[in-house]
């Protein structure tokens, strides 16, 4: 397996900007995660990492070698494609073999081979199938030994689950994230669910207008984003936002909102006057009576062991997730208290977060553009 780095890579397709000097590090066996909403740049990356899109400019570096304006075939990278692009008239076995096959590999090493991997991927029952008439799920494992039997350094996947059903997928999530343990791969995923990000990888980089926002483990984004757009992307439901204007000096810990005075991480650095934001997951979100600050609630969804509370404010609407037998009634006014140590503020013309003391061991694994 290899390490990779990635240096201030940009791609311009005409006047449209795709990728915006992107720079971060693979560590040789981690599985990294290019998160974020259609659009945003993370297939581009992957694509100009696999060497089937050249970079505008920047450097792309395989355990130091720089292979940017190289071709795919010289950088021993295999890629696992959304629709699996399988051949149909191939059985199982022939579609793994492939690659070797088209290598000149010895056919006694091909099939061992083959069938060491596809005992990997516990589809060694099937290798005399058709893919054609194979499930979903047994067609991405198909895909995935046909990529495993090289060898190759890295493996670069672009949304491989996303055809599948929401209940497969998850069940997908967790084989993958064991084969990756099993084989001690370098893997580069690429996908626009948090969900799959959050629950394989060990670094996420959250991707927005070809720009990323936040790299990081997937705590650090969800407990400290650096951003309003990763607060916002990141969560279900995403972080609220309050919106008050004042100056923050070093160390203030309290804002005032709608004359309630909130307790936050004490800042670390001076804010002249301006417009901010006080950002709150809804599970920090819960009744007070002894608040003054009051909402309305509007509705609550009901999910088992918790509930979606809905409440509206002077500022808009915000969500809590509170336990599901907490008592709620739609046009109950009621106080509202936050977890003071998980609040986030935000510069609203930049969408910046302001730096906090709590905040300064994370700093380390942010890298965001401005």
């Amino acid at each position: 397996m290899t390490e990779i780095r990635v240096e201030n890579l940009h791609k311009t397709f005409g006047g449209f900007v795709a990728v915006q000097d992107s720079t971060f590090a693979i560590a040789n066996g981690s599985f990294f995660c290019l998160l974020g909403p259609s659009g945003c740049g993370k297939t581009t990356t992957l694509r100009m990492i696999a060497g089937l899109e050249l970079p505008t400019s920047g450097r792309i570096l395989l355990d130091g070698e720089d292979v940017a304006f190289k071709r795919a075939s010289e950088r021993d990278i295999a890629f696992v494609f959304q629709l699996f692009a399988l051949y149909p008239h191939l059985n199982v076995h022939k579609n793994i073999a492939y690659p070797l096959a088209s290598q000149g590999v010895p056919r006694s090493e091909i099939k061992s081979r083959v069938e060491e991997t596809a005992r990997l991927l516990r589809i060694d029952h099937l290798l005399d199938r058709s893919v054609s008439g194979l499930a979903g799920g047994d067609r991405q494992r198909v895909a995935l030994g046909r990529a495993i039997v090289r060898r190759p350094k890295a493996f670069l996947m672009d949304e491989p689950l996303g055809t599948l059903d929401s209940e497969f997928r998850h069940l997908m999530c967790q084989e993958l994230r064991q084969l990756h343990d099993r084989i001690g791969a370098t893997t580069v995923y690429v996908t626009h669910d948090q969900i799959e990000a959050m629950s394989m990888a060990d670094t996420i980089a959250v991707m927005n207008r070809g720009l990323i926002e936040q790299l990081g483990r997937a705590q650090e984004i969800y407990d400290r984003p650096a951003t309003m757009f990763v607060a916002d992307f990141i969560g279900s439901p995403p972080m609220n936002f309050l919106p008050f204007r004042c100056s923050l000096a070093p160390n203030q810990a309290a804002i005032s909102i709608n004359g309630a005075d909130i307790a936050m991480p004490a800042a670390r650095e001076a804010v002249a006057e301006t417009e901010l934001v006080l950002g709150v997951r809804p599970e920090h979100v819960r009744f007070s009576d002894a608040s003054k600050l009051r909402a309305e609630v509007f509705g609550s969804e009901y999910l088992g062991t918790t509930q979606i509370v809905t409440l509206k404010t002077a500022d808009g609407r915000l969500k809590a997730r509170m336990p599901a037998r907490t008592p709620v009634h739609t046009g109950e006014q009621v106080g509202l208290a936050f977890a003071p140590e998980r609040l986030s503020v935000f510069v609203k013309s930049t969408g910046l977060a302001v730096p906090s003391a709590l905040h300064e061991g994370a700093a380390g694994a942010r890298v965001v553009h401005g």
